[in-house]
C-alpha cells in the first residue's frame, strides 16, 4: 500500500476536523509505515502539547495498522498510564516492565528480572508517556542492581521480527527523576546512543474542541512559557471556564467533600510539591473527609513507591508490583514491630489490574509518613543489616545475603497513601478532579523546573482542577 493511500486511511479514521499539524502528521506517519519501516533501526517520535490531539492520532493509527498487515502492542511506563492508554484506544495496554521482563528463579532460589524473548512479528510497539522512561546505569555493588529500561526496551523490540517503535510524549512534562531532560524524546541522544534512524513530529496547535477547556487553555499558556523560557509567574485564566477554580485553604474541605461524594476516592487527587506536604494532606483527608481511623484501615488506597518482585507469584500475568501501582487494602491481619521498623500483614487488590487476584502482602508502615520518596539508602542498609543478624549461624556472607533477599520483612512493600501525591508520582496518570497545592514559593524558585512541575500537575486533570492557596500574582 502506498504512502498516499495510508495517509487517506488515517484521515478517514479521524473523528474531528484535522488541524494543519495533524494533517501533516498523517503524511509523516504514512512515510514511516512504508519507506522508513524498511530500515531496521527506524523509530518515530511523536511529541505534542496537552490538547493537541495525540490520543486521537494514536487511536486512528491503531485502527489502520491491521489493514497494512501490521500489529500493535501498546505500552506505558506505569499501570495507571497503561490504563489511560487502553481507555482511549479501546485496546489492551501493558506497562513496559511487564511486557519486556519476566521473573526468573536463579540457582539460589532468588527471583531476578530477565529480558523476555520478543515473539512478535511485523509489529509496531507504541509507547505512551515516553518522557517518563528512565535511562539508569547500574550502580556498582547494589544489592538489587537496577536495569536500564531504555536499553532493555530497544533490545526487546529489535529482537522481534520486523518490529518498530513509536514514542509518544510531551517534552514539557517533568523528566525522569534525577535528569533534566527526557532521553526517550531526545532525537539526538537516541541517534547517537542507539544508532537509530529517527522520524519525528511535534503537534503544537490546540484542537478546536479543547479550546473550551480551561484546564487545557491554562496548560497551553504554561507550556508556551516553558518553550520561550519566560521565567515569571504564570497567569491563570479562571473566568468563563467552569472547570478551573481558585480556592483558599478554608474552602478546601468543602470542595474535597463534594469531589469525593461525586467521583469517589479513585477519581480525585491532591498534587503536592513535597512528600511533607503530601503527608499533611493525606492525614487530613483520611481524618476529615473519609473518616478513617487508625494508622491504616480497610478501604485505604495506597501507592507502591518501590518496585517489588517478591510477593506476586512467578506465573502471574502482572509479573511484579511496580513503583506507582495503586492498591486498596481489603483486609488487615496483624501489626508487627521488628528490626527497628514497623510492619503490617494485609490483603490488597490492584486498582489498575482488575483481573489480578487479591494478594496477601507485608507492608512497611514507616514509609507511609516518611518525608523521603521511599526508604533512604541508610534506612535500607539498616534494615538489611538487622535482618541479616538473624542468620548469623550461616557461615558464609553470601549465604546470609541470599537469606535476607528471601526475607518477607526485607521485601515488605514500601507504600504511601494515595490521596495526595507528589507530581512525579502522579505522572502518567489522570484523575477527574485534581487539587494543586501551591506550597511554598518565592521568585527565586520561578525556573523551568517549577514551570514543568506546574504544567505536569495541571495536565493530570481530565474534568476540573482546583488551584489551592495560589497567590494573587498568578491571576490577572
Amino acid at each position: 500500500m502506498d504512502v498516499n493511500r495510508i495517509r487517506t486511511l488515517l484521515l478517514e479514521e479521524f473523528p474531528h476536523e484535522t488541524t494543519e499539524g495533524q494533517e501533516q502528521l498523517m503524511g509523516e506517519l504514512a512515510v514511516f509505515l512504508t519507506i522508513s519501516w524498511k530500515k531496521a533501526n527506524a523509530l518515530f517520535i511523536l511529541k505534542g502539547y496537552a490538547g493537541t490531539g495525540k490520543t486521537t492520532v494514536v487511536k486512528a493509527l491503531v485502527n489502520v495498522l491491521p489493514a497494512l498487515q501490521k500489529r500493535t502492542v501498546l505500552m506505558a511506563p506505569t499501570g495507571r498510564a497503561a490504563k489511560v492508554m487502553a481507555g482511549y484506544t479501546g485496546k489492551q495496554a501493558h506497562t513496559i516492565h511487564r511486557k519486556v521482563y519476566f521473573a526468573w528463579t536463579n540457582k539460589e532460589g532468588q527471583i531476578e528480572m530477565k529480558l523476555q524473548k520478543n515473539l512478535h512479528r511485523h509489529t509496531l510497539f507504541i509507547v505512551d508517556e515516553a518522557s517518563m522512561i528512565q535511562h539508569t546505569l547500574p550502580v556498582e555493588g547494589q544489592l538489587f542492581p537496577s536495569r536500564n529500561l531504555l536499553d532493555d526496551l530497544f533490545g526487546y523490540v529489535k529482537s522481534g521480527e520486523n518490529c518498530r517503535l513509536l514514542f509518544i510524549g510531551d517534552a514539557a512534562q517533568l523528566p525522569p527523576v534525577g535528569l533534566d531532560y527526557s532521553p526517550a524524546l531526545d532525537a539526538a541522544f537516541l541517534k547517537n546512543g542507539y544508532d537509530m534512524e529517527i522520524d519525528s513530529f511535534e503537534l503544537t496547535e490546540v484542537v478546536r474542541q479543547s479550546k473550551k477547556s480551561g484546564v487545557l487553555i491554562n496548560a497551553t499558556r504554561i507550556r508556551e512559557q516553558i518553550m520561550n523560557q519566560e521565567l515569571k509567574f504564570p497567569m491563570f485564566r479562571t473566568e468563563r471556564f467552569p472547570d478551573v477554580y481558585r480556592i483558599s485553604g478554608t474552602d478546601l474541605e468543602e470542595m474535597l467533600n463534594q469531589a469525593y461524594a461525586g467521583e469517589g476516592r479513585e477519581n480525585n487527587v491532591v498534587v503536592c510539591r513535597s512528600n511533607k506536604r503530601a503527608n499533611i494532606f493525606n492525614r487530613e483527608i483520611r481524618k476529615r473527609i473519609l473518616f478513617l481511623d487508625g494508622e491504616i484501615t480497610t478501604g485505604d488506597y495506597l501507592m507502591v513507591v518501590k518496585n517489588n518482585y517478591f510477593w506476586l507469584p512467578v506465573e502471574s500475568s502482572t509479573g511484579f508490583i511496580a513503583n506507582g501501582d495503586i492498591v486498596e487494602i481489603t483486609r488487615i491481619r496483624t501489626f508487627e514491630e521488628l528490626y527497628g521498623f514497623r510492619f503490617a500483614d494485609i490483603t490488597i487488590r490492584f486498582l489498575d489490574y482488575p483481573d489480578e487476584k487479591e494478594l496477601d502482602v507485608k507492608i512497611l508502615l514507616d514509609t507511609l509518613t516518611s518525608e523521603s520518596a521511599a526508604l533512604t539508602q541508610p534506612e535500607n542498609n539498616r534494615l538489611f543489616n538487622t535482618v541479616m543478624e538473624d542468620f548469623a549461624d550461616t557461615p558464609s556472607r553470601r549465604g546470609r545475603v541470599e537469606k535476607v533477599k528471601a526475607s518477607p520483612h526485607f521485601n515488605a512493600l514500601q507504600v504511601k497513601f494515595a490521596y495526595a501525591l507528589t507530581c512525579h508520582k502522579t505522572q502518567g496518570g489522570q484523575w477527574d478532579t485534581v487539587f494543586i497545592d501551591q506550597g511554598y514559593l518565592n521568585e527565586n524558585m520561578l525556573n523551568v523546573e517549577y514551570l514543568r512541575w506546574l504544567y505536569t500537575a495541571v495536565t493530570r486533570a481530565t474534568k476540573r482542577m482546583f488551584l489551592v492557596n495560589f497567590r494573587e500574582r498568578f491571576f490577572p
